[in-house]
């Protein structure tokens, strides 16, 4: 389950995140654009629920130095030893250009340099010279975690997806379909034994088909508008459907950019119905080689609506343990 949960003060996620163990769920990520950071949410939940596996989905490697970087992930290390898994990836030039006055230039390199820098740092590693993106001097982390932490790297496309499978310990999906999962997979050929492969999946629970893909559309035109995500969507085989939708919104037409997205595509890319249907299609990711689905739930009138007791019952539903 991705945390924080939309419309939940984040004290109010301590009842909720400790029920989780006990309805299904292993495993709690936290994400980073323009809410909360990553890693607060996490540390929480460390203290509130230590049973569960902790996650970034992703930090982005621009928007912290390294050594800031490599110590709030020893940070996490040390509260939760052996289930914190750091996700790391390139982010968007909005999130760090336009929001964090950060050059967003070289994101491969940068993405590659960060990763190497935090395998050795986290390793307890003294870290002294240059990367191509970066210099580094002398740089040795006080309190290197006795577990260091996974390191995952997002990537859409073939090169940073082979990156990945070379040098990290998992890669990180997001955006893509049940089918689109072997694309992703056929570039991690090679990878190591145990090799993880974490996927957000959004999943509006309602069985209001409607509402369902109204919310999806807008969801949709946002992120799938960004270059980076376009570029993704086209190496996938959606260049002509999505075409319309880019063009309506190159030209500032919102409205008609939301109508250009046909249905066919909301229901490959968001995942909605009743909770149990939302959980088997959830289910089909995994069996598709998703090793780590990470719902990443959507407001519905149902939830907005009922509360606390809803949304626990929804979350019951969605973890159906049986």
């Amino acid at each position: 389950m991705t945390i924080p949960l939309t419309g939940v003060p984040l004290p109010d996620h301590a009842a909720l995140v400790a029920t989780l163990p006990d309805i299904g769920f292993t495993d709690v990520w936290s994400s980073e654009v323009a809410g909360t950071d990553a890693f607060t949410p996490l540390a929480l939940a460390s203290a509130w629920a230590p049973r569960l596996r902790l996650g970034t989905a992703i930090v982005p490697v621009f928007t912290r130095g390294p050594g800031l970087l490599a110590m709030q992930a020893a940070t996490m290390a040390e509260a939760a030893p052996g289930r914190f898994a750091l996700g790391i990836g390139s982010s968007s030039p909005v999130v760090v250009n336009d929001w964090n006055a950060v050059a967003f230039k070289q994101p491969f390199e940068r993405s590659r340099d960060i990763l190497r820098f935090l395998r050795a740092a986290l390793a307890g590693e003294l870290v002294d010279g240059a990367f191509d993106t970066f210099t580094v001097r002398r740089f040795r982390l006080e309190r290197p975690p006795e577990v260091p932490p996974k390191l995952l790297l997002a990537g859409l496309r073939g090169r940073m997806l082979r990156l990945a499978a070379a040098e990290a310990d998992g890669a990180v999906l997001n955006w893509l379909s049940v089918e689109d999962v072997a694309t992703a997979r056929a570039e991690l050929a090679g990878a190591p034994e145990h090799f993880e492969v974490a996927a957000r999946i959004f999943v509006c629970p309602t069985e209001d088909a409607e509402e369902a893909r109204t919310t999806a559309r807008r969801l949709i035109a946002a992120y799938l508008t960004v270059p980076a995500y376009a570029a993704f969507h086209r190496w996938l085989g959606r260049g002509a459907v999505l075409k319309p939708m880019w063009d309506a919104w190159a030209a500032g037409d919102r409205k008609g950019a939301l109508a250009a997205i046909p249905d066919e595509v909301v229901d490959q890319l968001i995942v909605h119905g009743s909770a149990e249907v939302c959980r088997a299609h959830v289910e089909r990711y995994a069996a598709a080689g998703v090793t780590t689905p990470v719902i990443a739930l959507l407001p519905t009138r149902e939830l907005v609506t009922g509360g606390a007791p809803a949304l626990l019952q929804t979350l019951r539903r969605l973890g159906a343990r049986t």
